[in-house]
């Protein structure tokens, strides 16, 4: 069972970095890239690592927050 839904996830996310990569948009890549990002974090909790979980949510949040606020000073 557990096998299956990593499969899943992986699936999914080797999908979703294609489609990050490809997008023209910067501000639906972040988004895109989020969801990845989201997805990475439910793997490691279907793989026991909690605690590494929890450091990938704390580095993304300010990953995408550094993202969004680039994005935001180019357009400018």
């Amino acid at each position: 069972m557990l096998g299956t839904i990593l499969d899943v996830l992986f699936v999914t996310m080797i999908i979703l970095a294609i489609a990050v990569v490809e997008e023209g948009n910067l501000v639906t890549a972040i988004v895109k890239y989020s969801l990845l990002s989201l997805l990475f974090i439910l793997a490691l909790f279907e793989l026991n690592a909690p605690d590494v979980a929890l450091s990938a949510i704390v580095v993304g949040a300010v990953v995408i927050g550094v993202f969004l606020f680039t994005v935001e000073e180019v357009r400018k």
